[in-house]
């Protein structure tokens, strides 16, 4: 087989085009085809499909699949037609999406790459510049987008995340039974979540919403009841939030009373911040017992972790009033406990009670978005932070929006 029909076959090259030649250089380490167009083959807009007359010709070049570790490149003269309703517009080749640099096959192959390892990490084993790594990136998120088609929810989580050190934040909403994020938007405030609801969705879609779970933060609160229909009975404030809540009422009052201790000389407390954080299902069985001395002390941390622990019953009730019941007991004694940190936090669950039972109607968590919040740490951890917010929510999509990435 002659290398242009090697190559012909290899490119999967039809008509109108051919591959006229093929040279090897092997100063640059490269394998350069070029391909021709067949003279009087009729063109088209790629825009609205009809026949045009050609206005010019642009040479064009794209970065394949190497051969025998040889970089391959293809070349072309790309017609371009201008057509009355559109402009001048470059014909479409079949093997390269509009506007890249790369082969629809090198594209697949990056796209498969940067899915396990970082952009830096990709670009540089594969000879490409980081900007041609994340430009390949973009274009997968925008095609997946385009094509994801009408959205059809019934539990969606709302959560924030940070993308850098300081205090700034990218609002993420999940589908919670597709496991998917659906929508990033700059800020924690009212309007980057208004943007979803009333820019994102139709009424149609929005009133079959039947539950949105949620930290306790208002500007989401206030959003969602301005958007979302009967949203009073849909928002679902998410129990594991509020555990994390508790939790920092558990460590405020640990690290008082360990500086108490301390200054008496007593070092029980030293290094057992994350013994009181723990959730009791993942100690072992010697771990248990050893804390066993002190969560049954007199230690004040010791009974902030007990009104922690004794909480959690909430989420196994079946009825509304039993629940309200068992809370009410458990507030007095909250906020009899002579501890500010446990008080505080229980005068704030008081507050949004009627959004913490409605768990025992949806029986819904952010589980699910927090396990996307545990990918999207790898993804902030594997560029080593993000200066760029929009390159942070393009990684966002690209990982977890269960998006269709690959050029067809």
């Amino acid at each position: 087989m002659h290398d242009r029909e090697l190559y012909a076959t290899i490119l999967g090259v039809t008509a109108p085009w051919t591959v006229e030649r093929v040279e090897v250089d092997l100063a640059s380490n490269a394998v350069h085809v070029w391909l021709q167009r067949e003279a009087g083959a009729a063109v088209e807009c790629p825009e609205c499909r009809t026949a045009q007359t050609i206005y010019d010709h642009r040479e064009r070049e794209w970065r394949h699949l190497d051969t025998c570790q040889l970089a391959t490149r293809l070349h072309a003269r790309v017609p371009r037609v201008d057509c009355p309703t559109h402009g001048v517009r470059q014909v479409g080749v079949p093997w390269a999406a509009p506007g890249s640099q790369f082969t629809m096959l090198f594209e697949r192959l990056v796209i498969d790459w940067l899915q396990l390892a970082a952009t830096s990490a990709v670009a540089r084993r594969l000879g490409i510049s980081w900007d041609a790594a994340w430009g390949i990136m973009r274009r997968a998120v925008a095609r997946g987008l385009a094509r994801r088609g009408t959205l059809q929810l019934r539990h969606v989580g709302v959560d924030e995340k940070s993308f850098q050190r300081r205090h700034e934040y990218v609002t993420i909403v999940s589908d919670l039974e597709r496991a998917r994020v659906l929508f990033v938007a700059d800020d924690r405030k009212r309007a980057s979540l208004e943007a979803f609801w009333a820019l994102g969705l139709t009424d149609t879609q929005r009133a079959r919403i039947e539950a949105v779970a949620m930290d306790m933060w208002e500007p989401y609160v206030q959003a969602t009841l301005a958007c979302l229909p009967d949203a009073a009975a849909k928002i679902v404030f998410d129990k594991f939030h509020i555990a994390k809540h508790l939790n920092e009422g558990v460590d405020r009052v640990r690290r008082a009373e360990q500086r108490e201790l301390k200054a008496r000389g007593d070092d029980r407390l030293t290094g057992t911040k994350y013994q009181w954080l723990r959730h009791p299902d993942r100690f072992s069985a010697e771990a248990w017992r050893a804390f066993g001395a002190l969560r049954t002390s007199t230690l004040k941390v010791a009974r902030a972790w007990a009104l922690k622990e004794t909480i959690a019953d909430l989420w196994e009730y079946r009825y509304v009033g039993a629940a309200r019941t068992f809370f009410r007991r458990w507030y007095f004694w909250a906020t009899h406990s002579r501890l500010p940190p446990m008080i505080a936090k229980a005068r704030m669950l008081k507050t949004h009670l009627p959004n913490v039972l409605t768990y025992l109607t949806h029986r819904i968590t952010n589980a699910t978005a927090e396990g996307l919040n545990s990918k999207i740490q790898w993804i902030r951890y594997t560029a080593r932070g993000f200066r760029n917010r929009e390159n942070f929510k393009t990684a966002i999509y690209f990982h977890c929006g269960g998006l269709d990435l690959y050029p067809h």
